[in-house]
């Protein structure tokens, strides 16, 4: 006899199938203060480096900014209001600052309520261009707009009436001769956008196509599903080329097309302009469709093709994987017009053995000469700083090995042999030689700044065991030797913004210590060092409530003898040996070496300003937490070895550590410590709790655990899952979520767009640990991605972490 289930009422059966909605919430008021602290404006230099542009920064878009109407279409996030991407950090304000005399000028004639996206200071420095992204106006329109400051009356005026539109990018760029721009506008005649109609046509296909091999196909978000998509994202990635002067007059160049980049040639007479063609995919985002590479006239007729690439599906396994056409396609800004472009010799295969991996070459208008060879390369190509016809630095990397190499070629004479000026490992920081000094030229365009006896500047982070001393050398090109012209000292950290005079005696830094703000100032070398600086802003400390906080760059060892560096944070006038432990927090991120050497290399400096931002684990100071920002967390795999196969008991023994570490200074006790991390320190925090019992509580924010769902790498890990499935489940938290027995909370954002965060991973995880018994919390945050930008989605950010912190971490019993 079948027998009957019980009854259950259907209010009640909803009520318990749906997830609880909640209003947004508020932190204490210490957190809330934090979070609506006044943020620095930011600085732009000009060409010839005397004024510089102020750009106020504004407080966190409220929900409605952040809710904007967005369209995800080919990888992108378009605005359909605006034709533009639809994830802005504007600005609101708008000045210049005079680096003589330190004053500041307004700017007037700016529209009323200014959402300021994008500069660029025309080469000759009589303009500065700008857009402004206006929303809904009486006709109900929303767009982007291009904007020009007369810099002699600092007065700024409406250029064009057609709105801009572009996909990527900022949608315009100047003339090398100042005279107007080159701009992506919204065609007159493109009309409306296409309506769905909701009803099918057909299903949607996909076809593996002639086998070429195993190629890497990333888990990409917001791809095309079908036709219908496919012809919304012509609609908005659908652009006409213009040359606007700064008088406002517009010439049309050529017809409407995919165009997703146009640069204008040194000379003026070129453009160089790629644009997208069908066949779209389903599978990869508009980066990888086929597109059309051309060297047009003015007038938009072109008259040299340089590439026609196909549609590109993946790539072979392995990070040194790259196209195998042509790529990279670029003008030499040294040169009227010559064309500068990589072609690997592996098929971009690094499995494959070769000797020259790339080749660079080169060619110049009117591009009917074969192509120069610039270089041969035995690995691949990591781009070219320009100086002058006898000289050029090109690099080369090899992400396998860490190799980096940077050579001094001729470009004007291709057959000259290159001379090897560095060699050094990427992950080696104590060995980095720094970058090249560059400064605009007379068309606005990047060059080496080489002095009369063939020296070059180099800046860099000067990273020491005694942690990071930027520094700016003078460097020689013919005899290789180095003089030091600058180095920051305790106890402030000064770093090199820009150098203001060709021979580098005078530079623009940025100057700040563990209680005073990074603030903008001129040091002028050729001074007695008591009167090198002139301070340029006065930035306010902008949290004084917690302008005593302690910071302390400590140092300790993993159990196999690694040094690992953490910063250890304390509340203001806290003493250990008086007030006892404090509860803590450890907030970090693991990172791949090939060497325990360069994974024992101290990072971060002592003398940076105690900066307490709302996204990391500071804020908490305020709550009476101690922190430790950033321990090491190095996965090695020396040799041969992959880091990842012995991830595990590598992030234990760095996760041990450093409790101990802790513990044994006083300030912190083992039953009240709480992991915590963003992205990739989400799956660290994940990790730890399945296979640790070092910590009371975990805080993971946007998050993946489950590395079956990344099967072509993930991070730095190279393999597919049918390479190393062993690898991928055996790191995978998710697979372990029944282990996990202390409580942790997971935050997303809904509309994560980040390859490999799919909001999926933290929904699936949070179901596992509630399904296996455990505790856990899931937190979906509305209208947010990777990182989060609404002030209501900080502050309830804030406030589910405080309260995970206090119900589990801060009163936790032995």
């Amino acid at each position: 006899m079948r027998k009957s289930l019980p009854l259950v009422p259907l209010a009640l059966s909803l009520i318990a199938a749906v997830p609880a909605y909640a209003q947004y919430q508020l932190p204490p008021a210490p957190l809330q203060a934090i979070v609506d602290a006044p943020r620095s404006p930011g600085l732009g230099l000009s060409p010839k480096r005397n004024l510089a542009t102020m750009i106020g920064t504004p407080a966190l878009p409220s929900i409605v900014e952040v809710a904007q109407p967005e369209l995800k279409l080919a990888g992108l996030r378009i605005n359909p209001r605006t034709y533009s991407p639809s994830r802005f950090s504007f600005g609101t304000d708008l000045s210049l600052l005079d680096i003589r005399t330190q004053a500041e000028m307004k700017v007037t004639g700016l529209p009323k309520t200014l959402r300021l996206a994008d500069t660029a200071w025309s080469p000759d420095q009589r303009y500065l261009a700008f857009t402004h992204v206006s929303y809904a106006d009486k006709a109900g329109d929303s767009k982007v707009e291009l904007w020009l400051v007369d810099i002699t009356t600092r007065v700024a005026k409406r250029l064009t009436t057609q709105p801009l539109s572009y996909v990527a990018g900022s949608g315009f760029s100047w003339l090398p001769d100042s005279s107007g721009l080159l701009v992506t506008m919204k065609p007159a005649a493109l009309g409306k956008a296409p309506v769905a109609t909701g009803i099918p046509g057909g299903p949607a296909t996909q076809d593996s196509g002639q086998s070429t091999g195993a190629r890497q196909l990333r888990t990409y978000q917001d791809l095309l599903k079908n036709e219908e998509d496919a012809r919304l994202f012509e609609h908005y990635a659908t652009v006409q080329l213009a040359l606007v002067d700064v008088a406002g007059k517009t010439r049309l160049v050529g017809t409407p097309d995919l165009f997703t980049g146009a640069r204008v040639s040194p000379n003026g007479k070129y453009i160089l302009s790629q644009a997208m063609q069908r066949p779209f995919s389903y599978v990869v985002p508009a980066s990888a469709f086929a597109s059309r590479v051309d060297v047009r006239d003015l007038t938009g007729k072109a008259v040299h093709l340089v590439a026609n690439k196909p549609l590109e599906e993946g790539l072979p396994p392995g990070n040194d994987a790259v196209s195998s056409g042509v790529r990279a396609v670029s003008w030499r800004v040294d040169a009227p017009a010559t064309l500068v472009w990589a072609e690997a010799q592996d098929g971009g295969d690094p499995a494959r053995t070769a000797e020259i991996r790339d080749v660079v070459y080169s060619q110049a208008a009117p591009f009917a000469d074969k192509p120069a060879v610039l270089a041969r390369l035995g690995s691949r190509f990591g781009g070219i700083q320009w100086g002058r016809g006898d000289v050029a630095l090109i690099s080369e990397r090899w992400y396998k090995t860490r190799a980096v190499k940077t050579w001094r070629i001729a470009p004007d004479r291709p057959a000259t042999a290159p001379d090897l000026l560095f060699a050094y490992s990427g992950e080696d920081r104590y060995n980095d030689p720094g970058r090249p000094v560059m400064q605009p030229d007379a068309a606005g365009l990047p060059r080496l700044l080489i002095a009369a006896d063939s020296t070059i500047l180099l800046d860099g982070a000067g990273a020491s065991n005694e942690g990071d001393r930027p520094f700016l050398d003078r460097y020689s090109l013919v005899t290789k030797k180095k003089e030091r012209l600058f180095q920051s000292t305790a106890p402030y950290y000064e770093n090199v913004a820009a150098v203001l005079s060709d021979d580098g005696t005078r530079l623009l830094t940025t100057r700040e210590s563990p209680t005073e703000r990074a603030n903008y100032y001129v040091r002028d070398l050729a001074k007695p060092a008591a009167a090198q600086l002139t301070a340029l802003t006065r930035f306010a400390h902008p949290t004084p409530q917690l302008k005593d906080v302690q910071k302390e760059q400590i140092r300790y060892k993993r159990a196999d003898g690694v040094d690992l560096t953490a910063t250890l944070l304390l509340p203001p006038n806290y003493e250990p040996k008086r007030d006892g432990p404090l509860p803590m927090i450890m907030w970090a991120y693991p990172a791949e070496f090939k060497s325990a050497s360069a994974a024992s290399q101290t990072t971060g400096s002592p003398y940076r300003f105690n900066a307490v931002s709302y996204w990391g684990p500071a804020a908490f100071l305020a709550m009476g937490y101690a922190v430790l920002d950033n321990p090491s967390m190095p996965i090695v795999g020396a040799g041969t070895a992959e880091p990842n196969d012995t991830y595990l008991p590598q992030l234990i023994a760095n996760a041990e550590a450093a409790v101990n570490e802790v513990v044994r200074r006083g300030v912190a006790e083992r039953h009240r410590i709480a992991i915590g991390g963003h992205s990739y320190g989400a799956f660290m925090t994940g990790n730890l709790l399945a296979h640790t019992r070092l910590f009371r509580a975990g805080i993971a924010r946007s998050g993946a655990y489950n590395r079956t769902l990344t099967p072509f790498g993930f991070q730095s890990e190279e393999r597919p899952f049918w390479k190393a499935q062993e690898v991928y489940h055996t790191m995978s938290p998710f697979n372990n979520a029944d282990k996990i027995k202390d409580a942790m909370l997971m935050i997303h954002g809904e509309q994560d767009n980040n390859s490999g965060t799919f909001p999926i991973q933290s929904e699936r995880m949070f179901q596992a640990i509630k399904g296996m018994g455990g505790t856990a919390r899931l937190v979906m945050l509305p209208n947010e991605s990777h990182a989060y930008r609404a002030r209501e989605s900080i502050m309830h950010m804030l406030f589910e972490t405080n309260s995970w912190l206090e119900k589990y971490v801060k009163n936790a019993k032995p």
